[in-house]
């Protein structure tokens, strides 16, 4: 399911996003974050933070910098150091 939503994404990027103007507010752009965010937590994870950047981005924000997030190390594994 994940090469899938990759796929759909390339897609995007590749043949329907430069028929449009680029409003994007964000950088990297949200296919871009998206395809990151996918490639990054897996596509749980990773959909929903693509989600939830879709969500921010409408007239009202500024927008900017807005990188995906690392993975979070869980506390067990950082306590056995």
């Amino acid at each position: 399911m994940r090469k899938l939503a990759l796929a759909a994404i390339q897609f995007y990027r590749y043949a329907i996003s430069p028929l449009m103007a680029n409003h994007c507010r964000f950088h990297p752009s949200c296919s871009c974050y998206a395809h990151e965010a996918i490639s990054t937590h897996g596509l749980l994870r990773g959909g929903w933070l693509s989600l939830r950047r879709l969500g921010r981005c409408h007239p009202w924000n500024p927008g900017g910098y807005d990188p995906v997030p690392p993975i979070k190390t869980s506390r067990s594994s950082s306590m056995a150091e």
